[in-house]
């Protein structure tokens, strides 16, 4: 009897501690979910105004989705527990021990970031019914898309529609109607293109338009094309090095702007789609009044940036080569894409080292095991390049650059840009003494340079390369066929002119 009082008492003070235990930790636990403890923590200063705004908030049916519906995974699981754990112990480090001055706002409205904070298992988790009966026909295609490659392209809901948990005024996910507004520009309405008699820098003109442009006479000449063994930061496609020659050519001082762009999209925007097979068949050069320009993009590629002088983004490839084709029939010159090597020795100006400006790669990029003790230095690099310290995280108008020894600005950063050249991983096509040389013959891929405005200061180097992505750059077109003109996963890419003497 009193081994059974002993029991009775020893489980009667476990269910009373458990209970004092288990009420504060669920006080805890249930006070941390909620809205106004979220907001305790996190200082971004939009964040609960664009919540409020969102169709997440201001609903048609009344709903309300609160914070940890969507940034963390549905409750229930130990996956919730240790997400919302390792979440809060983030958040209250960073509220105590960041500066929020320094911390890029901008930045965290991307969906690369974004994709690392919503949870997606949590969205279908809610919209279990993907086609319900105000869904329109282009979000019915859409959503059998999405069901279709998810797995397989890593899909997210948010992929599609980053604006309904915080609204966003610049972002839609329609087609877009008509062309954005620019820029007040009074200058003059050009009647006729420049006059160009002698192999100096120019400033050309489009008819029809008040759009101008600059153009640098680049000299012909000798260099290494390619990075040394030694140089840092390097990559294995940047070899092996090669003494190679180009001729005389012309090249735009910046990118092709939205301002550039928008005029040609104006005069040749179509819904209909003309393969690039049948438009260069036999080297064929159609009368400008016949080419068929873009289609309207889905959202606006402008990303609410701004257009104006910043440079023309999205554009596939083949974009940009019907852009170079208009332009030559607009102007009476021939314009193109430059060659890898062309574009190359204008980043370069006559440089040798890793960049056209004084510095080693290692003082500005931020890889290495220093760099999680002392920043970067970017005084000098920060006047000629927009990457990922000083871009926040958008592109930037070129010309306000500092330019390079030949009066280029923005080679390096801001967009990638293309090159006519198919992609390659050495160049091992090449040879000493080559002339003009060019990529080869066929590929999947083209040649892309420069980096662009999220990149670290190793990919900005003059060197760099890469290749174009063209299906991780379609994932989220659900349109079938995918679109010729404009990709919908990238934004960082563009592309600047080359005209060739006359």
């Amino acid at each position: 009897m009193k081994l059974r009082k002993k029991t009775l008492l020893t489980i009667g003070i476990g269910i009373v501690l458990g209970i004092l235990i288990i009420l504060p930790i669920n006080y805890v636990y249930m006070t941390t979910s909620t809205d106004e403890s979220c907001m305790a923590c996190h200082v971004h200063p939009h964040a609960e105004d664009s919540w409020r705004l969102s169709s997440h908030y201001n609903s048609k049916s009344g709903t309300k989705t609160s914070c940890v519906d969507c940034h963390l995974p549905p409750d229930g699981s130990m996956h919730y527990v240790h997400a919302k754990v390792k979440t809060g112990m983030k958040d209250v480090w960073s509220y105590l021990f960041k500066d929020t001055a320094d911390i890029d706002w901008e930045a965290k409205k991307e969906f690369d970031y974004a994709k690392k904070i919503v949870y997606n298992e949590s969205c279908v988790k809610c919209h279990v019914q993907l086609y319900p009966t105000s869904l329109s026909e282009d979000g019915i295609t859409a959503h059998f898309y999405y069901e279709q490659n998810a797995k397989k392209l890593d899909l997210q809901c948010i992929s599609c529609h980053m604006d309904v948990g915080h609204y966003n005024p610049n972002y839609t996910h329609s087609k877009m109607t008509g062309i954005p507004m620019q820029e007040e520009d009074s200058g003059e309405i050009f009647s006729e293109a420049a006059q160009v008699t002698a192999f100096e820098n120019y400033t050309e003109y489009i008819p029809g338009t008040n759009v101008s442009f600059e153009m640098k006479a680049i000299p012909g000449g000798k260099f290494k094309m390619g990075s040394p063994s030694k140089e840092s930061l390097r990559n294995d496609n940047e070899g092996p090095q090669f003494e190679v020659q180009v001729s005389p050519y012309f090249i735009a001082e910046t990118e092709v702007t939205w301002k550039q762009y928008w005029a040609f999209y104006a005069e040749t925007m179509s819904e209909a789609r003309t393969p690039p097979e049948v438009v260069f068949a036999n080297n064929s050069q159609p009368d400008v009044d016949v080419i068929t320009g873009a289609t309207a993009p889905f959202g606006n590629p402008e990303q609410g940036w701004g257009g104006g002088n910043r440079p023309a983004i999205t554009m596939t490839h083949y974009a940009a080569e019907i852009f170079c084709l208009w332009l030559s029939k607009k102007i009476g010159k021939k314009y193109r894409l430059p060659t890898e090597a062309e574009w190359e020795y204008a980043a370069r100006g006559g440089t040798e080292t890793a960049y056209f400006f004084e510095g080693d790669p290692k003082k500005y990029s931020d890889k290495g095991f220093w760099r999680k003790f002392f920043d970067a230095d970017t005084t000098l690099i920060n006047r000629y390049v927009t990457y990922k310290h000083n871009s926040r995280n958008r592109t930037q108008e070129g010309r306000k650059l500092q330019p390079n020894p030949f009066g280029l600005k923005s080679m390096l950063g801001n967009v990638m840009e293309y090159t006519s050249d198919w992609y390659s991983d050495d160049y091992s096509h090449l040879h000493d003494g080559i002339v003009d040389p060019k990529g080869p013959e066929t590929g999947t891929e083209h040649v892309v340079r420069g980096g662009f405005y999220a990149d670290d200061a190793s990919n900005v180097r003059s060197a760099s390369r890469r290749p174009t992505e063209h299906d991780n750059w379609m994932k989220t077109d659900p349109q079938q066929p995918k679109s010729i003109w404009w990709y919908s996963d990238i934004k960082g890419i563009g592309f600047r002119v080359v005209c060739e003497p006359f």
